[in-house]
């Protein structure tokens, strides 16, 4: 669970897909008068408790902005 503070791209090839596919829910909120945008994923069906809160990231408008400018480039949005 982390503030993310931006994005670089890994040299390293990607070996597979993941087999498990969840839903990511968001929250956005405000913290010292800067916008964040949260995303949480949860235990899948087949974990030990599932629903469980598993992973957080945020993001403030710098890495969002970041992550926006790689989606228009990687999926030519």
């Amino acid at each position: 669970m982390a503030l993310v503070v931006g994005f670089s791209k890994d040299d390293r090839d990607l070996k597979a897909a993941h087999p498990t596919t969840l839903v990511c829910k968001y929250l956005v909120g405000e913290r010292d008068g800067k916008k964040i945008l949260q995303l949480n994923t949860y235990g899948s069906t087949g974990r030990e408790i599932p629903g469980k809160l598993s992973q957080t990231l945020q993001l403030d408008e710098s890495a969002a902005r970041q992550l926006f400018q790689v989606l228009q480039r990687e999926f030519r949005f």
